[in-house]
């Protein structure tokens, strides 16, 4: 008996529940995350600096009847931010709008595309700024690398870390940021997983390291890059590498008190809307397309060096 086909009964068409796309979620990027974000109005302006040792000097002195009391005084400065302004577009023809099957949105997913690569670019420049040696005053990498499992101490390099900073500052570092290939290595090392054996029968995880190294946060820096031109054969990298950063962070921007690093966002990209990035969609009625196009302006401040402790090569 004749049958129509399975074929028959079905014409393929595009599904309107389901598309594919490597997009990063926004938690991979920690750029954002370290050190206090300080929303400015202006592109570039001044603000106080304390010398530091004026504040550390020990000169009260005992006081006999009718003497003066000792005094002294401390130094003050400035310093300035300046925010870069970095933008990407893409162009989206009104033809492909209006062409355009379900569940395909050209100008939303332009949106995404664009602000993606801003947040991409902010990481990379972070990691110029921040995590890389000669920044920090102190650099080390590890005697015996972290992944070496028989010989290395990461706990006591942490220990170590923290006493070189609170030794000159009077601060304990509150933050640990490590690539995921240094988070990959550390959760499996044995002194770690030694700590946790009669306690925990789960996966080490970042909660429970920052507990080990008490500190109150650490962060772990999964964002990827591609490392080919357009065309080239696909090659990918992590963004942050093998390295590790333990830092002060000051939960939040006040007066009197230091952070390692602060991070300025100029509000004047959003169209006066106060936000940190804007995006904007431009009519380009000379090409009939329209222009998706996303700005973002930050200036990553260096703000105390003594404040950060950087571990350059952590693991193999």
């Amino acid at each position: 008996m004749a049958q129509p086909s399975v074929n028959e009964v079905h014409v393929d068409s595009i599904m309107t529940n389901v598309s594919i796309a490597y997009m990063q979620a926004q938690s991979a990027f920690i750029a954002s995350q370290v050190f206090p974000v300080i929303p400015v109005d202006k592109m570039s302006d001044k603000y106080f600096t304390y010398t530091k040792n004026d504040w550390f000097r020990d000169e009260a002195q005992r006081r006999g009847p009718n003497q003066e009391s000792a005094g002294s005084g401390y130094n003050i400065g400035t310093d300035n931010y300046s925010c870069q302004v970095y933008a990407f577009h893409k162009d989206v023809s009104n033809q492909l709008i209006q062409n355009a099957d379900a569940p395909l949105n050209p100008e939303r997913e332009a949106a995404r595309f664009v602000a993606s690569r801003l947040l991409l670019r902010q990481e990379i420049q972070w990691v110029s700024d921040y995590f890389t040696t000669g920044v920090w005053a102190t650099d080390v990498t590890p005697a015996n690398l972290w992944s070496d499992y028989s010989a290395s101490d990461p706990i006591g390099d942490v220990e170590t870390g923290k006493e070189s900073i609170l030794s000159v500052t009077g601060y304990e570092p509150n933050t640990l940021v490590m690539g995921y290939q240094v988070f990959r290595q550390l959760k499996n090392h044995p002194d770690v997983i030694d700590r946790f054996k009669y306690t925990s029968a789960n996966n080490i995880t970042a909660d429970m390291l920052a507990r080990l190294f008490e500190v109150d946060r650490l962060l772990i820096a999964k964002a990827i890059k591609a490392t080919n031109l357009e065309g080239e054969t696909a090659a990918y990298s992590f963004v942050h590498g093998k390295h590790a950063l333990l830092c002060y962070s000051n939960p939040a921007p006040e007066l009197l008190a230091p952070s390692a690093g602060y991070t300025f966002y100029w509000r004047g990209v959003s169209e006066g809307l106060g936000a940190n990035i804007g995006t904007k969609t431009i009519p380009m009625p000379h090409l009939e397309s329209q222009r998706v196009e996303s700005q973002l302006a930050w200036d990553n401040k260096v703000v105390a060096t003594d404040l950060g402790y950087f571990f350059n090569g952590a693991v193999a």
